[in-house]
């Protein structure tokens, strides 16, 4: 069945349509289909997605029918809508194009592209020797039907042993193993949010718990993150009293996108306040392994619960690959045994092979790990001189961690500059992808986990992108070129 959007709903998607640096000069329908586009492009707007009637919409803007008229009609001649008499109009792609791993479309020869838009680094080396032993220990479970719902008994008690090394006493009996910290959270929402319940969550945040959470259909609110200090404690507290929702979802260890990570104190507030609104919290620890610069890391969250309030997610994609699609869930055993039950609905169970890999990289996670974190340091080093020299107007704070800067921009361009990149190579994911409604134009996620050379080079192409914005003579929206 295909999905709508109302007006009211694309005009607050669709934001300050107009108000772009240079766009003056274009007709309004221009701005328009390309704002639309722009949606496209970053992954706000879904394909197959019916657009409003040019009435509504046109009501919704305060703006004349003829104006939609025109920009449908334009986004029909790129390619990126498709109306059929007494149907309707519905977001489509050009020809020669698909939607890439970020989730943002792009042509099908991009073999030049620096793809900023994918915060994840390549496979360590131990990848292949790990991947021959798995193979070697594989008959072992070739004589069952290969179903383990929670996870292969010997990489659950690994992750286990983990979190009891982290101050979090943990059993076997804990630890759900899952196909990626993605389904992790989607496993626990499909269990404890029911459609329509308020959750909590930041803003920015991870554009995929985003997209989990409207699968929901949850009510969405928001606490905001300050560039330079993260959390406001008061403000989230007080969020968490005043909307008292079902759950809360939060990143508190170098936070995606910003960076930060949250000090102890509120860690322990967080969990109080929690359990006296009657809240759950979602802890993701995507990146609790990757402290770059003090290896002193507060308490997990998990330490200060003690209602059962706190599931923890965590996985492998960040600190080793993302091609290994392992992720967990920390919980109450009984906790666990409903989220298998759940998943026996979905996938059946991970991958043996896979499970089997993880336990060998985990035995060598040390070794492994200091490696990818002194990769990292070289990277965000790189990434952090690029860009004082080339766009020293951008605002910024050096992470302590993760993979992601969060760099506030000289004006609300994000999108715009995004679209820019494109045409030179480069593939960025503009701040509104990590908010809702069209909100975070003055923001930009870098990730420093490509190779120095390219980070330094997607800067350097940014930078001059960024100064045509200003000076073009003649604005324009890009137009994909169709690859035959």
């Amino acid at each position: 069945m295909t999905t709508s959007v109302r007006g009211d709903q694309l005009a607050r998607l669709l934001g300050r349509w107009h108000a772009l640096p240079g766009r003056r000069r274009s007709p309004d329908y221009a701005a328009l289909a390309g704002a639309v586009r722009g949606l496209l492009s970053d992954g706000r707007l879904a394909l197959g997605v019916r657009l409003p009637a040019e009435r509504e919409l046109a009501e919704a803007l305060a703006i004349s029918r003829t104006t939609v008229s025109a920009a449908y009609r334009a986004l029909r001649e790129t390619g990126h809508l498709a109306s059929r008499r007494g149907a309707g109009s519905w977001t489509t792609l050009p020809n020669g194009h698909r939607v890439a791993s970020s989730g943002l479309w792009t042509p099908e020869d991009d073999l030049d592209m620096i793809d900023l838009g994918c915060a994840a680094s390549a496979a360590p080396v131990e990848i292949v020797p790990a991947a021959r032993a798995a193979a070697d220990d594989l008959p072992r479970y070739l004589g069952s039907a290969g179903y383990h719902p929670t996870g292969l008994p010997e990489l659950r008690a690994a992750v286990a042993d983990g979190y009891t090394a982290r101050g979090v006493p943990t059993s076997p009996e804990q630890i759900l193993i899952t196909s990626g910290t993605q389904q992790a959270l989607d496993l626990v929402l499909r269990l404890s949010v029911p459609v329509g319940a308020p959750v909590l969550v930041e803003t920015p945040t991870y554009p995929n718990a985003l997209a989990a959470l409207a699968a929901r259909r949850a009510r969405i609110s928001t606490h905001g993150l300050d560039i330079e200090d993260g959390w406001d404690g008061e403000m989230l507290l007080g969020a968490l009293r005043q909307i008292k929702p079902r759950m809360t979802y939060v990143i508190p260890e170098f936070h995606n996108p910003t960076g930060h990570l949250m000090p102890t104190e509120l860690r322990e507030r967080l969990v109080a306040t929690a359990h006296s609104t009657g809240a759950d919290l979602i802890v993701d620890e995507s990146f609790v392994d990757l402290p770059l610069d003090d290896p002193a890391m507060p308490p997990p969250v998990a330490v200060f619960d003690r209602h059962s309030r706190v599931t923890s997610i965590g996985g492998m994609s960040k600190a080793y690959w993302g091609g290994l699609r392992i992720g967990w869930v920390r919980a109450s055993a009984p906790l666990v045994q409903r989220l298998a039950a759940i998943r026996v609905g979905v996938d059946m169970a991970s991958p043996v092979l896979e499970q089997l890999v993880a336990v060998h990289l985990l035995r060598n996670a040390d070794e492994i790990v200091a490696a990818r974190r002194a990769q990292l340091r070289f990277r965000r080093a790189t990434l952090v001189a690029a860009l004082r020299e080339q766009l020293p107007e951008w605002r910024f704070v050096v992470p302590g961690g993760g993979v992601t800067l969060w760099a506030e921009l000289d004006g609300p361009i994000s999108s715009a500059l995004s679209r820019a990149a494109e045409d030179v190579g480069v593939r960025l994911a503009p701040g509104p992808r990590f908010g809702l409604d069209g909100t975070l134009e003055r923001f930009l996620r870098l990730p420093f986990t490509l190779p120095a050379d390219d980070l330094a080079e997607a800067v350097r192409r940014i930078a001059s992108v960024r100064h045509d914005l200003d000076h073009a003579a003649r604005p324009a929206w890009r137009t994909p070129v169709v690859i035959t």
